[in-house]
């Protein structure tokens, strides 16, 4: 409680600062986006059931139109292969984002279905697997409240109040995913504002770090509020070889009984427009085991908005083993 109405609080003040702000913008409408095809395949398992081909496509966008007082509202579409509960699969177009921006000082203030920041591998770590498994602890469709504040040097600070999305914009047109409900559980979904993700971004010359912590209160059925906290760093030498790692660990990990403990390794190298890469990388679930990934890949950059990849990976899980080959196509647009 004293959490909603903190937030209830720093909303209403927030609002009447900007509406306040003089006229610094400029007005306007912008996007961006990209869209990406794709296929996987598992080339090779020791259990043949595996061994299968999947061809997707994906696509991301993201309007934001300014009113020119500093003040500007957001939204995100995505379209992508979605899952309802029942395991059946097709495609659906959802709103994964839509909210109200504005500053105040050094802060930068986002309402309404936001992405609280909690790790970065999916943005920092290059080839088509680099992310697979930190991708596990990503958090978005968020309903909340999200303050970036600009510490100058000392780089910036992210705070999130926020619950899982349980309104009707968490179902998607075309093939229908469903709505969320409080009453489905897990870690975050409880539709009150008692869950909370702070993160530290700091740049030092070539040297990038980051440091966050989060907090998911248990919801129905779960047996367990989740706790968990991250560190990465990542460093260019020269301009041309990269080097990132990230380690997260949980207790009580997505409202189970379960910890769990992620690590990712990842070295990309550009050579031109070609950008070559290697990725290590574990999940280690207390009730699943552990799942190791190894691969290597290239991504190829033309024509300022064309992108070529392609990767090898080798998955252990369970025991069992699969090769994995994946490559996609990306087009990058925007105004």
């Amino acid at each position: 409680m004293y959490i909603q109405r903190f937030a209830a609080l720093v909303g209403t003040i927030a609002c009447t600062t900007a509406a306040q702000a003089q006229d610094q913008d400029q007005s306007g409408f912008a996007w961006e986006g990209s869209v990406e095809l794709g296929f996987e395949s598992v080339y090779s398992s020791d259990t043949p059931a595996n061994e299968t081909d999947t061809a997707y496509a994906k696509g991301e966008f993201l309007g934001t139109y300014a009113f020119g007082n500093g003040v500007s509202i957001f939204a995100g579409l995505t379209f992508e292969e979605v899952e309802d509960a029942a395991a059946n699969t097709g495609y659906g177009l959802y709103l994964d984002q839509l909210g109200l921006e504005f500053g105040i000082g050094p802060a930068t203030v986002q309402l309404g279905k936001v992405h609280p920041a909690f790790g970065t591998a999916w943005d920092e770590a290059a080839g088509y697997f680099g992310s697979t498994l930190a991708e596990d602890y990503e958090l978005s469709e968020q309903i909340g409240a999200l303050t970036d504040l600009d510490l100058g040097v000392a780089g910036v600070l992210s705070i999130g109040l926020f619950y899982a999305d349980d309104t009707a914009l968490s179902q998607s047109a075309g093939f229908n995913r469903g709505r969320n409900s409080t009453a489905l559980g897990g870690a975050g979904n409880t539709g009150r504002l008692d869950n909370a993700s702070l993160q530290w971004h700091g740049t030092f010359g070539d040297t990038r770090v980051w440091a966050g912590a989060r907090h998911l209160s248990a919801g129905a059925g779960d047996v367990s509020d989740e706790t968990g906290g991250f560190l990465a760093i990542g460093h260019t030498f020269g301009g041309a070889l990269d080097l990132f790692a990230e380690a997260a660990v949980f207790d009580g990990y997505g409202g189970t009984a379960d910890n769990a403990r992620f690590v990712t390794l990842n070295a990309a190298y550009a050579v031109g427009d070609v950008t070559l890469s290697g990725t290590v990388a574990t999940r280690d679930v207390d009730s699943l085991g552990k799942t190791e990934l190894l691969s290597i890949g290239a991504e190829y950059e033309f024509g300022d908005r064309y992108l070529i990849g392609a990767a090898l990976a080798r998955i252990e899980e369970a025991g069992v083993t699969d090769h994995v080959f994946g490559v996609n196509f990306e087009i990058a647009l925007g105004s």
